[in-house]
């Protein structure tokens, strides 16, 4: 099945605009000017099949649009209306839901090849973007491998191989076992050896799964029995190694760029030290920890890598970085990275072209010199529908609302629209936000105000834990590790949106706005009109009382913004009424900005811009998310409030008597019979979803009342499994 891309391209392509200065390549939105520009000379390849889906689909595709190649898309009948289906000139469907059965299907994917013309396949990252078979069958077909050569695959894919090869080129290497373990007992023994605490590793894993961090013998034994079958079910590769885990890593890793005439650089690293489950949520570039001369060690110890192994194209080494700057080779990734845009957004080079050109045998179009004096620095977050509050279990659904934040220096790389359906079937991204500023503090500013303005509903999804690290003030200064989410978010429920920390201003924002809201809807039920004299209002917030008083500001207080008879209000365009919110430590000068809608306010705050997010609102209640943070704010007269006391508090249904699935999945097992004695900790059932395996365990001592749920079933998020008496 073959269809035309049916959605507008304004609205898919989503390049970032740089602060000053023309776009760098991978930002200018295609045009048909700029493709009958690019295709002026002879076209690097005449049809390009993307052997992947979602966002870096897209993101490939747009590259290669701007090339003036043609496009195809694979996609599985769960992705029969996605956006990358849409985008590409031509569209495949592969097979059903299933990755294994579709996105992993090498014969199927081959059959699109041949079905379509195409004459180069780009697999993008994850899937089979690092399988040696599937690149050796693409050029087996007679198409042109957007990709590394398949030694290099074969040898950097295997970790054990990777270290081996490492060590050979003088790379600095982690302590550890030389070759994979046999079993949970002989990874015990290599662990006695190289001392405690140990990382185990699938040998062929990434993205963080299949790993697991071990201090001591029983979380070992517990670890490498889970992260065997998640190594399993994600690569079909169960082999494991273990390695000495170095406490208070930092990772940092430089992109490499070779062609196939023996020429390799190497760009301004990047840290990913911000992780979830050994998967990155949040990088920048450059790192706050490198010096020049750290750089220059790393990027020529992975350029001498590159040249062991032969390698061309674009690719990672990774290493850990201690304090005091020592580093050691973790592994090398043979394809493109996730977080290669904030490399992009420094140096200005679209890394996709490059790998196109290299595959078409060119020459490298840019010199060692020219990407060490990159621009400014560059932030990402990995945007996820994911719910931190447990433990940042998937969440499936459908965009109900959608938006995603532009403006200068703001890149969103996504595979989504309103009305797209996350499924359980994939990688749970939503996007790939980018900020890109002059210095850190400028990337780090652009990238909360892109945060707050991110409109993301129907999913349960990490964006308010995001907006919440960056105000953390170890990584506003830049004093981070591996551990920093473990460190600052101990437990699912500090992840909670609702738990999440709000600083005093913030939090007399945040009344001061839910004020301009509520005074905003009385004028509107009144007809309309300007507040005239003075409101008395009791806000309750985090079960306490505020009194505040909120009249007209005068004309000067607000700037030129600031007009007592305006009449706009959330959900219009137009600028709102100045206010002065008198709070019982200061006072606030607000009003809506213009171009609210609903789910987003954009106001002013002491004429400071800010958005704030409307996620309900009631008559007398609003449920808010401010810097990450949401919170329900109640707005009463005096005399209700007065009265908020003679209410009976509200009744809380207790779960403890129940184990419940986190998170829709498939109940891979079931660890207890009617009648059993169990006791705290021990394993009752054991959930799979997007190849992560989750040990549900009991909470109290109690006796199994019934088994709700049989083996190998599909459960849906808080369907009960399991009840005691």
């Amino acid at each position: 099945m073959q269809r035309r891309g049916a959605l507008a391209l304004a609205t898919l392509l989503r390049g970032a605009v740089q602060s000053a200065g023309a776009a760098p390549a991978w930002a200018r939105p295609f045009s048909a000017t700029a493709a009958a520009a690019s295709v002026a000379g002879p076209r690097l390849f005449n049809k390009l099949l993307v052997a992947n889906r979602g966002e870096i689909a897209v993101r490939v595709m747009r590259t290669a649009k701007r090339l003036g190649i043609p496009t195809v898309a694979i996609y599985s009948t769960a992705d029969a209306a996605a956006v990358h289906a849409r985008f590409a000139d031509e569209a495949v469907c592969v097979g059903p839901p299933a990755s294994t059965a579709s996105y992993l299907n090498i014969d199927a994917i081959l059959e699109a090849v041949q079905k379509t013309g195409a004459d180069a396949v780009h697999p993008g990252y994850g899937f089979l973007s690092e399988n040696p078979v599937f690149a050796k069958a693409v050029e087996a077909a007679g198409a042109t491998w957007v990709g590394p050569p398949t030694f290099a695959i074969e040898k950097m894919g295997d970790k054990v191989e990777s270290k081996k090869f490492a060590a050979a080129a003088t790379v600095n290497t982690i302590p550890g076992w030389a070759g994979v373990t046999e079993n949970a007992d002989h990874a015990i023994e290599v662990a006695r050896d190289i001392g405690f605490p140990v990382m185990i590793k699938a040998s062929a894993g990434g993205g963080g799964k299949g790993m697991r961090i071990a201090w001591n013998e029983k979380e070992l034994r517990e670890g490498y029995e889970l992260a065997t079958q998640e190594a399993a079910s994600a690569f079909g590769d169960s082999r494991m190694l273990i390695e000495k885990f170095i406490e208070q890593p930092r990772h940092i890793e430089i992109q490499v760029l070779g062609d196939k005439h023996g020429n390799v650089v190497y760009f301004p690293e990047r840290e990913c030290s911000i992780q979830r489950r050994n998967q990155k949520v949040i990088e920048e570039a450059p790192s706050p920890l490198v010096t020049p001369e750290m750089r220059r060690a790393m990027g020529e110890q992975a350029v001498a890598l590159c040249k062991a192994v032969g390698y061309h194209s674009a690719g990672t080494v990774e290493f850990l970085a201690n304090p005091q700057r020592q580093f050691f080779f973790l592994e090398m990734n043979t394809r493109l990275q996730v977080e290669h845009p904030i490399t992009e957004a420094i140096t200005g080079q679209d890394l996709v072209e490059h790998m196109l050109r290299v595959a078409a045998g060119e020459r490298l179009g840019v010199t060692q010199d020219q990407l060490l004096h990159f621009s400014g620095w560059a932030m990402e977050c990995r945007v996820y529908a994911e719910d931190p509050a447990r433990g940042f279990l998937p969440s499936i659904g459908r965009l109900l609302h959608y938006r995603e934040p532009r403006g200068p220096g703001v890149r969103c790389d996504s595979g989504v629209q309103e009305g797209s359906e996350i499924s359980m079937h994939y990688d749970p991204m939503i996007s790939k936000l980018v900020a890109h500023g002059p210095d850190r503090a400028g990337a780090l500013a652009g990238m909360r105000s892109a945060l707050d303005s991110y409109v993301i509903c129907g999913v349960q999804h990490n964006a308010p834990l995001l907006r919440s690290v960056l105000d953390v003030p170890q990584f506003v200064s830049g004093s981070v590790s591996t551990a920093f989410l473990a460190q600052h978010y101990p437990t699912p429920e500090a992840s909670a949106p609702e738990r999440l920390t709000l600083g005093e201003r913030q939090r007399d924002q945040l009344l001061a706005l839910a004020a301009m809201l509520w005074v905003g809807r009385e004028r509107r039920l009144r007809g309309g009109g300007p507040l005239q004299g003075e409101m008395e209002l009791v806000l309750t917030l985090e079960g306490q009382q505020v009194p505040l008083t909120v009249r007209p500001a005068e004309p000067r207080m607000m700037g030129s913004a600031g007009t007592a008879g305006s009449t706009g209000s959330s959900g219009g365009t137009a600028a709102g009424q100045g206010l002065e919110v008198q709070l019982p430590h200061r006072i606030m000068y607000v009003r809506d900005a213009g171009g609210s809608t609903a789910q987003l306010v954009r106001a002013e705050v002491d004429g400071a811009p800010l958005s704030l997010q409307v996620l309900s609102a009631g008559p007398r209640q609003y449920k808010l998310q401010h810097c990450g943070a949401q919170r329900t704010v109640q707005v009463d007269t005096p005399v209700s409030a007065q009265l908020q006391q003679y209410m009976p508090p509200p009744q809380v249904e207790d779960f403890a008597k129940v184990i419940r699935s986190p998170m829709p999945g498939t109940l891979v097992s079931i660890g207890v019979l009617p009648g059993q004695h169990v006791n705290p900790g021990d394993e009752v059932a054991v959930v799979e979803a997007m190849k992560m395996r989750n040990s549900l365990r009991a909470d109290l001592e109690g006796v199994v009342a019934s088994v709700e749920a049989a083996a190998g079933s599909v459960v849906g998020a808080d369907q009960v499994i399991v009840r005691f008496q």
